[in-house]
């Protein structure tokens, strides 16, 4: 039967883990106060080089400086999309960190649970209500009598070391999910540490580019519209016929914001950025896709480019940084750049960028 030494140990370590539950509370406490304010990355952002003198009025000719801002524009896209990604990666150490401290609530709740069975076990040793091997022998009165108590008495034994041996067990098991909790907390916050500061610079980046693209008079926009805005605006088509309703309910969902204003970062259900606007198209039709175009980009079935159906996604540049919807007929619909609104265009104007498609449903 159990010893009163092991007894009291079982419950020291209960009281433990008590302690150590309500330090991790504490813990958590700022991790979810900053990750209200900021968003995280697990990779490093690009800094854009040249970009602040990269100026319109640096250029020899007009043609130069509207090359420059479409190329600081396209930079800036990329940043745009890592940082996109960055947020993907600040959900995933979410959910682990929230995981972990599941898994330590979940164990401290069976610590709390055993916590009166110990202390039946732990008062019947004290007490002296047990039965020893010898006394039953004194006492019983038949052979018959004899094997029955023993028997009894063994089974206690064997429950009381099984529970202990729970016990053990389940304090282990807090622990070790305290301490992944917590190294998952810990590396989230260096993120967000991280992010805060970069998401500062990008947004200066931003700023500088605005003012490159306001200096441009409306012919060399145009330009810059033409060099990365994927060509022309096209009218938005009717009748677009999709393989799946999934698929037809994200093309009719990205069709019905063209007009609206390319952000970076956002997605919807005014205003987005290149991934915003599939994964939003795609959330109306049920189908949940990380706001990122590098994510997007490793998800659903590859198909070759002369087998694209109407919702298929379209990924440009290496690595991936832009990512646009085929609608059919050789047309894509795309949040194509900041100086631009979702628009239609040619799928041509940028097959020198395309590099892979994604068939997300159908």
């Amino acid at each position: 039967m159990a010893t009163p030494h092991a007894l009291t140990h079982a419950r020291g370590q209960l009281h433990t883990d008590r302690l150590a539950g309500s330090a991790r509370g504490r813990r958590f406490g700022p991790l979810r106060t900053s990750l209200l304010v900021g968003a995280t990355a697990a990779l490093t952002l690009t800094v854009l080089p040249g970009t602040a003198t990269a100026v319109p009025g640096d250029a020899t000719t007009a043609d130069q400086a509207a090359a420059r801002v479409a190329d600081a524009e396209h930079r800036l896209e990329v940043v745009a999309e890592q940082l996109n990604e960055a947020r993907v990666l600040l959900a995933g150490h979410q959910d682990a960190a929230r995981a972990a401290e599941e898994a330590a609530d979940e164990a401290q709740r069976r610590l709390d649970a055993l916590d009166g069975q110990i202390r039946q076990l732990a008062r019947s040793a004290y007490t002296g209500s047990a039965t020893s091997h010898f006394d039953v022998l004194l006492t019983s009165n038949s052979a018959q009598d004899l094997v029955s108590q023993m028997g009894t008495l063994d089974a206690i034994a064997g429950y009381t070391n099984e529970v202990l041996a729970e016990v053990s067990v389940v304090a282990e098991g807090a622990e070790q999910s305290r301490e992944s909790a917590d190294r998952a907390a810990a590396e989230a916050q260096e993120q967000v540490d991280e992010i805060a500061d970069q998401q500062k610079e990008l947004e200066g980046q931003i700023a500088e580019f605005q003012r490159q693209y306001d200096a441009l008079s409306a012919p060399q926009q145009a330009v810059v519209a033409q060099a990365h805005g994927g060509g022309e605006a096209l009218p938005a088509p009717s009748g677009v016929v999709a393989s799946s309703a999934a698929a037809q309910k994200a093309v009719d969902t990205a069709l019905a914001q063209v007009g609206d204003p390319y952000v970076w970062g956002a997605g919807g259900p005014n205003a987005f950025d290149c991934s915003g606007l599939t994964s939003y198209a795609y959330a109306a039709a049920g189908v949940s896709l990380p706001h990122s175009s590098k994510s997007q980009a490793g998800m659903g079935q590859a198909v070759p480019a002369n087998a694209l159906q109407p919702g298929d996604l379209l990924f440009f540049y290496s690595p991936t940084s832009h990512v646009a919807m085929y609608i059919g007929n050789g047309q894509m619909v795309h949040a194509s750049t900041s100086s631009q609104p979702v628009k239609v265009a040619s799928f041509n104007a940028m097959k020198g960028d395309f590099t892979h498609a994604r068939r997300i449903a159908g």
